[in-house]
């Protein structure tokens, strides 16, 4: 029997529930303003390998005023194994400045001040409010991305309209938790490659059967 998307959805949030009650930010911090420099780094990078290499960072600089004071060429030199190091350097860099400069040292909790930082998108923007201080917002990555089409959840062609579609189908208070519920339950059982369909009750329940990816 069909069931609709919404039915669906309060199934597939049940099973989350159940497989990951506790959701643990996966990279480490100490503050906002360290979260939001992992967040940053995390791009095209591995929360593992981020999680090694910020601890060196943070121990010369875990606050903006003492990141401004480094130069570019050693936080590059730090950070080259999360990858895309020249672009991260300058923007870690510049919005640590910028932090100093026009927010008093403080990361703001405002989507669109985030937003307008350099080397911070709309994701980085939404983990960090979540993360940091609990303001609901859904980030999209790639991987949630993918799932959602996966699941049959959206048919986003993009991640903005993935956000808006599951954004309509849970409920708010429910965003920040399942946000990262989805990238677990990705990571355990439904990765793009190498996926176990025996091994995934989602897809053995509601995978899309058409186009499944």
């Amino acid at each position: 029997m069909k069931i609709s998307k919404q039915e669906k959805a309060n199934k597939i949030l049940k099973i989350l529930e159940n497989y990951y009650p506790q959701t643990p930010v996966p990279l480490k911090h100490s503050s906002p303003y360290t979260l939001l420099i992992a967040v940053l780094l995390s791009a095209q990078c591995t929360d593992e390998r981020v999680n090694k290499i910020t601890p060196i960072l943070f121990k010369k600089a875990n606050t903006p005023i003492k990141m401004a004071k480094l130069k570019v060429a050693d936080i590059e030199k730090i950070i080259r194994p999360c990858g895309l190091s020249p672009q991260k350097s300058k923007a870690i860099s510049k919005l640590s400045k910028i932090l100093v400069s026009d927010f008093n040292s403080r990361v703001p909790r405002d989507l669109e001040a985030l937003e307008e930082l350099p080397g911070v998108g709309h994701k980085t923007a939404s983990v960090l409010v979540s993360q940091a201080y609990g303001i609901p917002a859904f980030p999209v990555d790639t991987h949630i991305h993918r799932l959602a089409w996966r699941w049959g959840l959206s048919t986003g062609k993009n991640v903005k309209k993935t956000e808006e579609d599951l954004k309509k189908l849970f409920p708010i208070e429910k965003w920040n938790k399942l946000h990262l519920q989805i990238i677990f339950y990705g990571r355990e059982f439904c990765p793009a490659r190498g996926h176990n369909l025996e091994n995934c009750i989602i897809c053995t329940k509601f995978r899309r059967k058409t186009n499944f990816k």
